[in-house]
């Protein structure tokens, strides 16, 4: 069970979201403007907070942004705003996932279980040692260091580099890692992947062309090759 903070002003989704939340077994807190939610979210500390951006006091985005400051608790966007210029602007703001209203229970309750599951990975406290290439993932510090030395990662390298090193010397497709790090409405952005994986190459400093620690399969996924 995780609890999950509302944060809209439209009561009738406030009330659609509460009932299916419970329904799946999740504790609901909620809140109907900027002031109410971030006072909620510093009480609460949720485990998932689903954030409206049209509210009564101020932007929503102004709660994910002091979200960001301090916490990576995972958040999943609402808005009747559904351009793409919108969606790369609050994806870069720090948003986990974004939802354009109306929108459908099922793809919402599949949404918000991914998160979830990234959400349980990343405060597992487990740390990763890989003695053979020198790198160590920590997941509760959100730290990487390779050889002795810190890596400053963005959050989706590192949550990328969680991905393929859970699963050592085997492939993860690029779908799965897509519909994980990004959310499922992104399954076929495999751009987004590419960019995430050249920058995270260059700052491990390692070689495409001859790689010893993220191997790919053209058009089909990466696996991590340094255990």
């Amino acid at each position: 069970m995780a609890h999950i903070l509302v944060i809209d002003d439209e009561a009738a989704i406030r009330r659609f979201l509460r009932i299916s939340l419970i329904a799946e077994g999740h504790q609901v807190s909620e809140a109907v403007g900027v002031t109410e939610g971030m006072a909620q979210y510093r009480h609460l500390n949720p485990d998932l907070v689903i954030l409206d951006l049209g509210l009564p006091d101020g932007d929503g985005i102004q709660i994910l942004h002091a979200i960001r400051e301090h916490h990576a608790n995972p958040v999943l966007v609402l808005s009747a705003r559904d351009s793409e210029q919108e969606k790369v602007r609050l994806l870069d703001a720090g948003a986990n996932d974004y939802m354009s209203k109306p929108f459908g229970v099922g793809e919402m309750m599949a949404r918000i279980r991914v998160l979830l599951r990234q959400r349980v990975g990343a405060t597992s406290g487990e740390c990763r040692h890989f003695p053979q290439c020198g790198l160590t993932l920590d997941s509760s510090s959100h730290k990487v260091t390779l050889q002795g030395e810190e890596i400053p990662l963005s959050r989706k390298e590192f949550a990328l580099l969680q991905a393929l090193v859970c699963h050592p010397g085997k492939l993860v497709q690029q779908t799965q890692l897509l519909i994980d790090i990004w959310g499922p409405s992104h399954k076929e952005d495999t751009h987004y992947l590419r960019i995430v994986i050249a920058s995270l190459r260059k700052k491990l400093g390692d070689n495409p062309q001859q790689p010893t620690l993220i191997e790919t399969e053209a058009g089909i996924g990466y696996r991590f090759i340094g255990s």
